[in-house]
């Protein structure tokens, strides 16, 4: 069946499984490579954030770029967000001295006033309706705070109110199935439930990944170190990429064509 012009601008990928393992992946990843350059002293902290926004800034050139969804242009992009927001998160509490009770309400604050501007002007927050530039740009602003947001949670569940890495991740687990219950069981909102979840699968990554990762004094749980868990975190997520693209393009063969252009959201 031919493809409608509206769905060749669709941005980002069908809600699937592999969706919510990727997403799982980059945050986990994100949290652990974040944490080994933002506190690694031969690079500092300024130069790291740096960095971190410079990678997310081309890679996000790149995403709005294409006019179609490509599997590791997004996820790419995706990846880019969740670094520089735990670097992000890291530096109001870190460098700015800000409590993460403090850094979790405003970037909360922040999340919800994205949301509302975003359904003020387009009327919907439907993530299947990402089909202009505007609205592919409220997406991504969104998915930055959720990742921003997600950091500040996470270690404000597990250092402020004292539960620890590993307690946290199941508490954000248990959290996380809140939606996925109301949605299947209860006929909760699509997109509340799908938002609920998004946002709750960044503190469970984060959590879980400073469980593996953060070295002592500070780490609480295995404490292998930031560096070898990004790398292996890392080749475990672009192995999942990777199968996404391949069923992406087998799923898909008359649409691999040319997918960038002079401008974001051209009709193909």
């Amino acid at each position: 069946m031919e493809r409608t012009k509206q769905e060749m601008l669709m941005k980002v990928p069908e809600i699937t499984l592999i969706f919510w393992i990727a997403k799982l992946g980059t945050t986990a990843f994100g949290e652990a490579f974040s944490d080994y350059i933002f506190f690694n002293d031969y690079i500092g902290r300024n130069p790291a954030i740096l960095m971190g926004l410079g990678f997310l800034i081309v890679c996000l050139i790149i995403q709005l770029r294409t006019r179609k969804y490509v599997p590791w242009v997004y996820w790419l992009a995706v990846t880019a967000v969740s670094i520089f927001g735990t670097m992000s998160a890291d530096f109001l509490n870190k460098d700015l001295g800000m409590p993460l009770y403090a850094s979790t309400l405003l970037l909360l604050g922040l999340q919800a006033a994205v949301f509302i501007a975003w359904y003020a002007t387009e009327k919907t927050l439907d993530v299947h309706s990402i089909n202009t530039s505007r609205r592919e740009l409220f997406y991504w602003l969104t998915v930055l705070f959720t990742f921003g947001l997600g950091t500040a949670a996470g270690d404000f569940a597990a250092v402020t109110l004292g539960l620890g890495t590993l307690a946290s991740t199941f508490v954000f687990l248990a959290v996380i199935l809140v939606p996925a219950a109301g949605y299947k069981w209860f006929r909760l909102n699509e997109v509340l439930a799908f938002w609920f979840a998004y946002t709750i699968t960044r503190p469970l990554g984060a959590s879980f990944g400073d469980w593996l990762a953060v070295p002592a004094p500070y780490g609480d749980g295995l404490q292998i170190g930031t560096g070898p868990i990004s790398l292996v975190l890392g080749i475990v997520l672009l192995g999942v990429i990777a199968l996404i693209d391949f069923r992406h393009r087998r799923e898909n063969p008359r649409t691999e064509t040319v997918a960038y252009s002079g401008s974001p959201g051209s009709p193909v």
